[in-house]
């Protein structure tokens, strides 16, 4: 939060080069927190939306909560 902070306060003071870093700094974080990087949905892996579980491999999983 204090990066998000920083683009603010850049931003209000025109600060254009500070507003650069304090995004730099945003950008570092979210890739820390793993809320950016390589792209879930291009990893291979069936997609099994719109699926019932229970035919999916999930299936045993979903018979063992009920």
């Amino acid at each position: 939060m204090a990066a998000r902070r920083a683009v603010g306060t850049a931003r209000r003071s025109g600060d254009h080069d500070a507003e650069a870093a304090a995004h730099e700094a945003v950008d570092r974080a979210k890739h820390a927190l793993g809320e950016r990087g390589p792209v879930w949905w291009g990893d291979g892996a069936p997609d099994l939306n719109r699926h019932m579980a229970r035919a999916t491999p999930y299936a045993t999983w979903f018979a063992d909560l009920g």
